[in-house]
C-alpha cells in the first residue's frame, strides 16, 4: 500500500487471517478491510453502502489500494465478513487501541453489555448478537469488548473482557449483572477499584444494604463515620439534584458482609436521584458496594461517569452506536458478520472520537468525511497519491 496509514490499524488489518479458498481470493483481503473502515465512517452502514461508496470514489481509491479486479460486490462482502473469525478481529481492535491511543491512567471504566437487536434470526431460533464492552471514560474509547455467547450471559463474557486489559489505578463500575464476588477479586487482582451496583435480586446483600441505610438515615448517621456530597443539574429541560452517602463504618462493612467475601471492600454507597421536570417530581435510588474510600464526590462520579454522565457508557458509546451508527436497526446476522460490523462500526467510532478540529456530533462527522477527502484522510492517517 502506498498510502501511509496509522501502522497498528494496518498490521491489525493485515494480521487477520483470510477465510477464503485462494481460488476465490480475487479481491485482497486487506483491501475489502480498509474499504469497509473508511465506507463506514463516512456513513455506510450496510454491505450495499460500503460497495455503492467504492464504486462512487474507485479512481481515488486506487491511489492507495491494489483493487486488481475493482471493487467487490455486496454479496462479496458479505460473505467475507459472515467467514471472517471475529474473535481475531476483536484481539486486533483491542491490541489496536492500545498501540495507537495514549490512556489517561486512573480513569473510571464502566463495563456494560449492550444488544444488536436487529441481528436476531427467528427462523434459525437465533437471539441477537450481545456485545459486553470496556469504555474509557476519559478517553471516550472503547477499549476492548467481546461477545456473549448464546448459551451464556454477560457473568462468563466480563471476566474474559477484564483480562484482556490492563487496568491498574483503574476504576471499574459495573452494573447488577457483573456484581460477583469472583469478578471483584478480578478487579482488585489486576490493580484496580471496583463500584458495583446491587439490585434487588442479590437478596441477602440487597437487603442487609437498605437495613443499614434505613437506620443509618434515620439517625442521620450519628453512630458513625459517614460522607456526604451531592450535585445539582440541569438536562433536556429538567433539573436533576444526586445525592450521595457514603460509609466506610467497620461495624456496618461487616453486618454487610459478616463473611467477608467481597475482596477488599471499603464502602458502601447510597445514590438519590430527583428528577425535576414542571409539576413531575420522581425519585431514583441506586445501592452500590465498592473497593473505594467511603468519599462520596469521588463514588457519585463514579457513578455518574458510568450510568449517566454526558461521557459515559449508556450515552457517549451505546446511544451514540443506535443513533448515529443505525445499529440497531442494522439487519445483518448472518455467521459472523454482524458480530465483524459492530467491530468495523467501533474502530470508525474511536476514530471519530478522537478528533477534535470539528466541532460537531458523530453523525455530522460521518457527513463531512463523505462530503470531504481531506477530512476523511485526516481522520484516518491517509496519505493518498493525486489522483
Amino acid at each position: 500500500m502506498d498510502a501511509l496509514m496509522p501502522q497498528p490499524l494496518i498490521e491489525t488489518l493485515d494480521s487477520l487471517e483470510d477465510p477464503r479458498v485462494d481460488r476465490t481470493r480475487l479481491h485482497n483481503l486487506t483491501d475489502i478491510l480498509v474499504l469497509s473502515v473508511l465506507a463506514v465512517i463516512c456513513g455506510a452502514d450496510s454491505f450495499v453502502a460500503i460497495a455503492l461508496f467504492g464504486q462512487l470514489n474507485e479512481a481515488w481509491l486506487r491511489t492507495f489500494l491494489a483493487l486488481p479486479h475493482g471493487i467487490p460486490s455486496h454479496d462479496t462482502l458479505g460473505r467475507v465478513f459472515a467467514r471472517l473469525d471475529a474473535a481475531h478481529f476483536e484481539e486486533g481492535f483491542r491490541d489496536w487501541v492500545q498501540a495507537a491511543f495514549a490512556l489517561t491512567e486512573g480513569q473510571v471504566v464502566p463495563v456494560d453489555g449492550k444488544s444488536v437487536r436487529g441481528s436476531h434470526d427467528r427462523g434459525r431460533g437465533l437471539g441477537p448478537l450481545h456485545l459486553v464492552s470496556a469504555w474509557a471514560q476519559a478517553n471516550r474509547l472503547v477499549l476492548a469488548q467481546t461477545a456473549v455467547d448464546d448459551k451464556s450471559n454477560e457473568i462468563t463474557a466480563i471476566p474474559e473482557l477484564l483480562r484482556m486489559l490492563c487496568l491498574t489505578g483503574c476504576i471499574v463500575t459495573l452494573d447488577a449483572m457483573g456484581c460477583q464476588k469472583a469478578i471483584a477479586r478480578q478487579i482488585r487482582k489486576q490493580g484496580a477499584d471496583y463500584v458495583l451496583r446491587v439490585r434487588a435480586h442479590h437478596k441477602g446483600l440487597h437487603h442487609r444494604l437498605e437495613d443499614t441505610f434505613a437506620l443509618e438515615r434515620a439517625g442521620n448517621f450519628a453512630g458513625g463515620p459517614h460522607d456526604y456530597a451531592d450535585t445539582v443539574g440541569k438536562d433536556h429541560g429538567r433539573i436533576e439534584i444526586r445525592r450521595c452517602w457514603t460509609t466506610g463504618d467497620p461495624a456496618l462493612l461487616a453486618h454487610v458482609d459478616p463473611d467477608r467475601e467481597w475482596c477488599d471492600l471499603a464502602s458502601l454507597v447510597w445514590v438519590e436521584c430527583e428528577r425535576r421536570g414542571g409539576d413531575r417530581v420522581t425519585t431514583d435510588v441506586r445501592i452500590f458496594i465498592s473497593s473505594l474510600p467511603p468519599k462520596a464526590r469521588l463514588q457519585l462520579q463514579a457513578v455518574r461517569q458510568h450510568w449517566r454522565g454526558p461521557s459515559g457508557c449508556e450515552n457517549a458509546h451505546h446511544w451514540v452506536m443506535d443513533v448515529a451508527f443505525g445499529e440497531d436497526d442494522s439487519r445483518i446476522r448472518t455467521g459472523h458478520a454482524a458480530h465483524n460490523m459492530a467491530i468495523l462500526k467501533r474502530i470508525a467510532h474511536n476514530l471519530l472520537r478522537q478528533d477534535r478540529s470539528l466541532k460537531v456530533g458523530i453523525a455530522n462527522k460521518r457527513l463531512a468525511a463523505a462530503w470531504n477527502k481531506d477530512y476523511l484522510c485526516q481522520l484516518i492517517g491517509l496519505k493518498p497519491k493525486p489522483i
